[in-house]
């Protein structure tokens, strides 16, 4: 795996983790009852983001160790996740990049 990458996959999986991170423990200008005026009722009351960025780049950090170490180690290739044999079967002797 070349540098960029591995820069890519962090990337990618640090913005899936903070889109699924977002929603969760949010509380709402109309939960605490104090709308903001020129602001919705669903707009955060209280959004710390420096807190949500460092526990979505600490997950992120331990699940792209995860996956890089198994496309480095070669555990699982794309031929693996071929299950209906589209790519047909690999000449004898040569092996998954």
């Amino acid at each position: 795996m070349s540098i960029t990458a591995a820069l890519v996959l962090f990337a990618v999986i640090w913005f899936m983790v903070l889109f699924i991170t977002l929603p969760m423990g949010l509380t709402t200008q109309g939960d605490v009852g104090k709308v903001t005026p020129g602001t919705q009722a669903g707009a955060p009351a209280a959004l710390n983001m420096k807190r949500r960025m460092r526990i979505v780049s600490m997950i992120a950090v331990v699940l792209w160790a995860i996956i890089a170490s198994i496309i480095v180690w070669g555990g699982i290739s794309v031929r693996d996740l071929d299950f209906f044999n589209r790519m047909g079967d690999a000449p004898v002797g040569e092996t998954d990049v």
